[in-house]
């Protein structure tokens, strides 16, 4: 049957026996390579897999068993190498806590000022020039510097219903103090009588210190309670860092404060860092009243006492105590207070006395040669002037509060 289908011209040229047996051989000859035709197709699919390209093979690095389908082969990426191994815990020391401390050791900041008895400033010493004692003990200088800077200062000024004389010197010697004032300095006013009140906060905006002292025209009370305002500023400014001043605007009398002497000195001495300026007003109406009789015994020896508590808050601060008896005089006073708050030499050691057990350390700071001889000082006239040394008298070894 398969040969009726044959054309015609083929049956004629070949033999029917001949194509029978030239069929018979092909078929044993081909053997395996005359499949179905599904098995056929699932070959020519997977014989591109099973030959892979050299190109194609997966890296000797592939993770897994190095199967030739699906997820078998995926090769190991870079970053999905495992982490380098900790490091080794430190050995236990026996008898160590397990717990870690900090320490601070202390650092002490002492400003001080070199001027001659006239109040100028004397510029140029280095830090060889200086020596600083503590509790009479020699201590090393870690750092020095000395360059004209900007200030922070409150102007605390005694605004009581007292006398007509002092509130107008009060009033004067503060807008002769905010004359001075740079663009770079911080200020805050703050008035008191039976307690204070801060006028402005700390600003460097001169017209706002202007308008705080402006405010100041009708006194409430009569009390002057220095002791107690003194004390609420320095407690203030103990929670700023740096350098701070207090201009100290005053009679330098108390009247009615809760707090007594004793208690603002040991505040003074606690603060660390503000140096205290005090300038005495009403002397002339004073001296006048003296002189004329008008004034008692006992209101003398009131106002002595005023005068030297003004100049004890000053000294102990390493600051200076003014009792200007005449208006002209305050211009001069301001710049010199303006001179040393900004020329003051900063001395920084580590105490040879770590211990922070609250005690109270005396302070002392001399200059001398660079030989270790007598500093002399020479005048413009090459004749030797007479100079002294003014810094805080001491401190008190604390703990910081974080």
């Amino acid at each position: 049957m398969g040969l009726s289908r044959l054309p015609a011209a083929h049956k004629c040229l070949v033999p029917a026996r001949s194509l029978l047996s030239l069929l018979l051989t092909l078929a044993l000859s081909a053997g395996p390579a005359l499949a179905s035709p599904a098995d056929s197709g699932l070959q020519e699919q997977q014989a591109p897999s099973t030959q892979q390209k050299p190109s194609e093979a997966p890296p000797a690095e592939a993770g897994g068993p190095q199967g030739d389908v699906g997820p078998y082969a995926v090769p190991k990426k870079k970053e999905d190498a495992p982490p380098p191994p900790p490091p080794p815990a430190p050995k236990k020391i026996p008898g160590m806590p397990d717990y870690s401390i900090r320490v601070n050791v202390p650092l002490v900041t002492v400003d001080a000022l070199v001027e001659t008895k006239d109040g100028h400033f004397i510029p140029g010493l280095k830090k060889d020039n200086f020596r600083v004692y503590e509790d009479g003990v020699p201590q090393q200088i870690t750092s020095f510097s000395q360059s004209e800077a900007p200030i922070t200062a409150v102007l605390l000024v005694e605004f009581a219903a007292t006398n007509y004389y002092f509130i107008y010197d009060a009033l004067n010697a503060a807008y002769n103090f905010a004359n001075t004032l740079k663009p770079q300095d911080w200020v805050a006013v703050v008035s008191y009588d039976m307690r204070p009140r801060i006028m402005v906060d700390f600003t460097q905006d001169k017209r706002a210190v202007f308008g705080a002292l402006n405010q100041l025209r009708m006194p409430g009370f009569s009390e002057t309670n220095l002791f107690d305002a003194l004390y609420d500023t320095l407690d203030r400014l103990d929670r700023l860092e740096g350098r701070k001043e207090i201009v100290l605007i005053s009679t330098g009398r108390d009247t009615f404060s809760k707090l007594n002497l004793d208690q603002a000195l040991k505040k003074v001495k606690s603060t660390p860092n503000v140096t205290i300026f005090s300038i005495g007003i009403g002397r002339a109406l004073r001296e006048y009243a003296e002189a004329h009789g008008a004034m008692g015994p006992i209101s003398e020896l009131d106002f002595l006492q005023a005068d030297n508590q003004l100049n004890t808050f000053a000294r102990m601060t390493g600051g200076q105590a003014y009792h200007p008896r005449f208006e002209g005089e305050l211009p001069e006073i301001f710049h010199d207070i303006g001179q040393t708050i900004r020329n003051q030499y900063t001395l920084a050691y580590h105490p040879s006395n770590s211990k922070l057990d609250g005690t109270y350390r005396k302070l002392k700071v001399d200059v001398v040669a660079p030989d270790g001889g007598p500093l002399k000082v020479l005048n413009e006239k090459k004749k030797p002037v007479k100079y002294q040394v003014l810094a805080r008298e001491g401190y008190t070894a604390k703990h910081q509060v974080e």
